[in-house]
């Protein structure tokens, strides 16, 4: 793939990089964080897991010291964020929800602009942008203009100038929200060579399959407070059976048929569209419901993933 990026590595890799304790913001009678404990430590990649509106995007903003804090304790590279925002940021590359790109000057320019931002020396510059425009995957693209790119392009080039000041964290709030399967999975390589790099990832989703893949560690959040911490497989074999069996058998008829299912598996759980028997072995089961008179429109036994933690964990799913 060419050259990589040269990434800056803490030193103190027995203290944590990101520590938060009581962290709360409110606004007004609203409590969008609430009270919230966790550390990140050098070289993790660490993710915030749960639904639109749990409170992820608003920690994140904390932890760049765009938003200020309402209470508890929060530091980033032993800074206050809330007294020294200027040089916490200096630490951070940041990733919002959305792009925003220059999009009517080049795709080299707005690394250079960017750049320039930091106050980094032209000659500086010239390298890295190359090196940036490399890992990429964009260099035959650097002298068209932002608008012409598409939306997984325009992720990447969004990612690439977040790296323009080597920073020691990188803060990726949804960063793949609104592209297609493949541009994800661009995506996640550019961001798993970082993580080999050893660079500091902060990755808020609601996409489960990219928490499983990004995350070494991470904390269930729902309505600003944290259900559960550890890593994907921790959580899943804490919280889940190893498979679950999918049934469908009509909207009308879900609820009656989860009745006749009653005591099959560990626990069911009754959506809209399906019903999920919790289960060690979901052939057996579905073997089972079919022994109980049931025949259902559809069936699919699929291992357990981060989603039937939040489902058990809060009682919903969490893209309602």
């Amino acid at each position: 793939m060419g050259s990589v990026v040269t990434v800056s590595h803490i030193t103190a890799s027995s203290s944590a990089v990101v520590r938060a304790s009581g962290l709360t913001k409110r606004y007004g009678d609203f409590t969008a964080v609430d009270g919230i404990d966790f550390e990140v430590t050098p070289g993790e990649s660490f993710g915030f897991l749960g639904p639109n509106g749990a409170g992820k995007s608003t920690t994140m903003s904390m932890i760049g010291g765009v938003s200020t804090r309402s209470g508890g304790e929060l530091s980033v590279m032993g800074l206050d964020p809330d007294k020294e925002g200027p040089r916490v940021r200096a630490h951070l590359g940041v990733v919002p929800q959305q792009d925003n790109l220059d999009e009517e000057i080049k795709v080299r320019d707005n690394l250079y602009v960017y750049g320039r931002y930091f106050g980094l020396s032209r000659s500086y510059l010239k390298p890295k942008m190359e090196e940036l425009l490399d890992f990429a995957q964009l260099t035959d693209k650097a002298g068209e203009r932002v608008d012409a790119l598409s939306g997984g392009m325009k992720r990447r080039l969004t990612i690439a100038r977040s790296l323009i000041n080597e920073p020691k964290i990188l803060l990726l709030d949804e960063p793949t929200t609104g592209l297609d399967p493949q541009a994800r999975h661009i995506l996640w390589d550019r961001l798993f060579r970082l993580k080999e790099q050893g660079t500091t990832l902060l990755v808020t989703t609601h996409f489960m399959d990219e928490a499983e893949q990004l995350c070494d560690r991470l904390i269930v959040v729902d309505a600003g407070r944290i259900m559960a911490e550890g890593s994907p497989s921790q959580l899943i074999r804490d919280y889940s059976t190893r498979e679950v069996l999918e049934v469908r058998f009509g909207s009308a008829q879900n609820r009656a048929a989860a009745q006749t299912l009653e005591g099959l598996g560990d626990r069911i759980e009754i959506l809209a569209d399906r019903v999920l028997v919790y289960a060690h072995d979901g052939e057996a089961a579905l073997e089972q419901v079919i022994a109980r008179g049931l025949n259902p429109v559809s069936s699919l036994v699929r291992r357990s993933s981060l989603e039937d933690v939040f489902l058990r964990l809060t009682g919903r799913s969490l893209v309602d």
